[in-house]
């Protein structure tokens, strides 16, 4: 091979490894909401979860990018260590259908309708639709798809570069005798694994086998290690990508590696015996793209087959090599997995599981701040300030990683879904504030032992009962969907309103009369604009949640519309005001 193949040789991977890259990753993007909507419906099973490995895989044309997630899911508590092995196993049966669209190089026929099927035929009008589409259009869907095809396209003319480049040592000897170390099956899947770790792509690696098969000098027997050691080399972004995360998140990187080594020990084991036991002169032949692609997929499958039934195993034994740390500190996590970018979508379904975690516990506070109010405890004010500093964590973590997450490429609905993720955050933690504010003042109610009027009391218990239904209800509309909870948010803030009004009225004629001191008058003052300013927080959070489906922002616009225009607002108004009527003076 003289110089200027050379050249062309590492031109073509150039090309077929961006491309492949460019690819992948616009194939994300673009299926994120559908990634996200599988990773919702994943279960404990092992056939579900397999296939959620393999379709996802067989999408984004990756099984490392695939187990990468995996390990971000696992960090981050959206997906357990059984289902993480489970999306592993099939990921690795996913990632066989790249090799399956590079065989279609070898296909030879003098027949038309074939030689469309050749990629030098389609694949340059593939480009020209993909450069109009990037080219000619503003519409962000558009111009990614675009994006695909050119990426697809740019991999296609790499893989005819790599093929050409190397169609010059089909007679050259120093070539053959360098394959021939190759017949050794523990040096070919020693090759097949440090060439995919060093590329970080099982299905480049298998690409790069089918290029230099067009030598014809690549046997089966040759091919077959290889292609079983391309699978241990897959492993290393893995085990990367696993640093720095918990125990669990590395324990499925650990299955990942287990996986394949068993597999490949399992299988390699077989091979060997059949050589030295069989004669096996189909092993002598030469390969092609197409037999490697049928190679690939049958080990693949066939460690499927053996280690699908075994995914206890493989827990017990990453449970065993990553055991529990009995003196590690029990404490809420609160942190979000840097790898989880890579998938917008994903990193998002992330954001807003910690968001709904972080609004459970602001209503919880709400709550231990109310029950403080009718029996004081010191206990009660303790957990109170002290879910108040997790929400500033919370609000300070998801804020920074949603504000990096905004400044990457994304969609239309993923980046209005970021800023409304932003703007339900800080009314969360408001609520937070408001409970603190709250505990604070039966904290000074205890200390100074000032009590209210039964009157003052039962006109309290009203309005906290309001409060409570308004904020449990936004909680439950977040973190669920309640839409039938939604549409009462907005009513039973204008009834807090009311009340809120009412009381303060029925306050200062008590305090003209002399039945309720003016310190008190302060306190209560405090206590019912800071339980009104939750309901107002509960309000901008369910406006978000209402205007996300319309791609709108417009908070204001959505509350003044609903208050002029809706006749179930006024309904549900009208019910709220009866339910949580004050007796008469």
């Amino acid at each position: 091979m003289d110089f200027f193949k050379v050249l062309e040789l590492v031109g073509g991977l150039c090309l077929f490894l961006f491309g492949m890259n460019l690819m992948g990753s616009y194939l994300e993007k673009c299926a994120g909401s559908r990634l996200k909507g599988i990773l919702g419906r994943l279960t404990s099973g092992k056939f579900t979860g397999f296939l959620t490995g393999m379709a996802v895989t067989a999408v984004i044309q990756s099984s490392s990018a695939t187990t990468v997630m995996v390990v971000g899911f696992v960090n981050s508590g959206l997906m357990t260590l059984r289902q993480a092995i489970n999306v592993i196993i099939g990921a690795n049966v996913g990632t066989t259908v790249t090799a399956w669209i590079l065989s279609l190089t070898g296909i030879e026929s003098g027949n038309f309708f074939v030689q469309l099927l050749k990629p030098s035929s389609f694949v340059p009008v593939l480009a020209l639709i993909g450069i109009l589409l990037y080219m000619g259009t503003k519409k962000n869907s558009r111009r990614d798809v675009g994006v695909i095809l050119l990426g697809f396209a740019t991999l296609m003319f790499g893989m005819e570069a790599m093929s050409g480049a190397v169609s010059g040592l089909r007679d050259d000897p120093t070539f053959a005798s360098i394959l021939t170390m190759f017949d050794n099956p523990l040096l070919g899947v020693a090759a097949g694994a440090v060439l995919t770790a060093i590329i970080q792509s099982s299905s480049a690696s298998v690409g790069i086998l089918q290029a230099l098969s067009s030598t014809g000098q690549i046997t089966l027997g040759m091919s077959v290690p290889i292609i079983m050691g391309q699978n241990i080399g897959t492993c290393a972004t893995t085990l990367i990508s696993s640093v720095g995360t918990n125990r669990n998140a590395r324990r499925a990187s650990l299955v990942h590696l287990i996986f394949n080594l068993l597999g490949t020990t399992a299988i390699l084991s077989l091979f060997c015996l059949a050589r030295a036991v069989l004669p096996l002169p189909i092993l002598s032949e030469s390969a092609d793209a197409f037999t490697i692609a049928v190679c690939h997929s049958a080990f693949n499958i066939a460690c499927t087959v053996l280690m699908l039934p075994l995914t206890r195993l493989l827990e017990f034994l990453a449970l065993r090599l990553i055991p529990e740390d009995p003196n590690a500190p029990v404490e809420k996590v609160i942190e979000v997995d840097e790898r989880l970018m890579a998938t917008p979508s994903i990193a998002i379904a992330q954001c807003r599981s910690l968001t709904a975690d972080m609004a459970r516990s602001c209503i919880d506070s709400l709550q231990s701040a109310l029950t403080a109010l009718e029996s004081y405890d010191d206990a009660l004010r303790d957990r109170v300030y002290r879910e108040e500093k997790d929400a500033d964590r919370y609000e300070d973590i998801l804020g920074s990683y949603l504000v990096r997450l905004n400044s990457h490429d994304l969609s239309e609905t993923d980046s209005l879904e970021t800023a409304s993720l932003l703007h339900v955050l800080g009314d969360f933690e408001r609520i937070s504030d408001h409970a603190v504010n709250v505990v604070d003042a039966a904290q000074e109610l205890w200390e100074k032992n000032i009590a209210f009027t039964g009157g003052a009391r039962r006109e309290l218990a009203i309005l906290t009962a309001a409060v409570m239904e308004c904020a449990a209800g936004t909680v439950s509309a977040f973190c669920y969907g309640d839409a039938a909870m939604l549409a009462r948010i907005e009513p039973l803030e204008h009834t807090v309103d009311k009340l809120k009004e009412e009381l303060r009225a029925r306050h200062i004629h008590r305090m003209q009369q002399g039945s309720c001191s003016i310190e008190a008058g302060f306190i209560w003052s405090d206590l019912i604009t800071n339980l009104e300013r939750v309901t107002d927080h509960c309000s901008n959070v369910a406006c978000c949640l209402a205007e996300l489906p319309h791609n709108s922002m417009d908070v204001h616009s959505y509350t003044r519309n609903l208050r002029r225009n809706d006749t179930d607002f006024a309904a549900l108004c009208a019910e709220y005001a009866e339910k949580y009527a004050l007796d008469e003076k």
